[in-house]
């Protein structure tokens, strides 16, 4: 089945595609909404021992890090986020923005998909082309416990060039796959994936996928500079550590870059 170009989501075709696992979801979808992450994360939080997902068709407002916006249209992407209670003993999760690429990465790999790399901290690439991006915002805390809103937005079909910033190469599901599945079914497999990775990472945390993410790292063995408003640091990638810290090797010696408000780029 191939992907549709304008219908909307079917919430019976996603419960039949999740099937015994139907019940651990709550999902909501809506034609259009300002940014499903911004609508999870200040939304009050059931405690219903559900994950709480909400699908939008397109978002005016999208978000990726460091304020970028993420480019959307109805049939062209899967846009969603979900909501994850982590135990009330669990600190701040270290390297769940790197967990979640690589649970993306292995649902799309499940699908046939080949080549798909992982660039620190949270995108997915194809032949060094940009196919899905991850959004995550932590929320809460203390007795209570962590929650996550993790924001998923893959690309399903070619933007319009024109559509794009300068310099971004994007890659699409349907360049990739001769039958790519239908966007309900592409969303359920990801719903699994992450319900069964992030009952490990719960329990072990990222040194648990530090190997499986190696093994799709984008820059590894390349030099590249990663960088914020303050400035940058250049040297070669290493790879990442236990708790997913970037590793580099510079001049000065090793360094590591913990996930934050930064960007990684090749290096000349």
């Amino acid at each position: 089945m191939s992907i549709p170009s304008t219908s909307t989501l079917n919430s019976s075709a996603i419960t039949a595609a999740l099937g015994a696992k139907a019940r651990r979801f709550a999902i909501r979808t809506l034609a259009e909404c300002d940014s499903s992450n911004s609508r999870l994360r200040d939304e009050p939080s059931p405690d219903d021992g559900r994950v709480h997902v909400l699908v939008c068709e397109r978002q005016s407002a999208g978000r990726g890090r460091r304020g970028r916006q993420w480019l959307s249209a109805p049939g062209a992407s899967l846009t969603f986020s979900m909501r994850w209670r982590f135990p009330p003993e669990t600190s701040a999760p270290a390297g769940l923005s790197l967990v979640a690429g690589l649970a993306v990465a292995r649902s799309l790999e499940g699908l046939g998909v080949e080549a798909v790399q992982l660039k620190w901290p949270n995108d997915v690439l194809v032949t060094g082309r940009k196919l899905a991006g991850i959004l995550v915002e932590l929320v809460g805390g203390g007795a209570a416990g962590v929650e996550a809103v993790i924001g998923i937005g893959i690309n399903l079909r070619p933007l319009p060039e024109d559509d794009l910033p300068d310099g971004l190469a994007v890659a699409a599901v349907s360049e990739l796959l001769a039958s790519p599945p239908s966007r309900e079914r592409l969303l359920a497999g990801l719903l699994l994936q992450f319900d069964l990775m992030l009952e490990t990472y719960g329990a072990a945390g990222f040194a648990a996928f530090r190997g499986a993410w190696e093994q799709r790292n984008a820059h590894a063995g390349l030099p590249v500079r990663v960088g914020d408003d303050a400035g940058e640091i250049l040297g070669t990638c290493l790879g990442v550590d236990d708790d997913g810290a970037l590793c580099l090797q510079t001049d000065a010696g090793e360094r590591r870059v913990i996930a934050g408000d930064v960007s990684l780029r090749p290096a000349p």
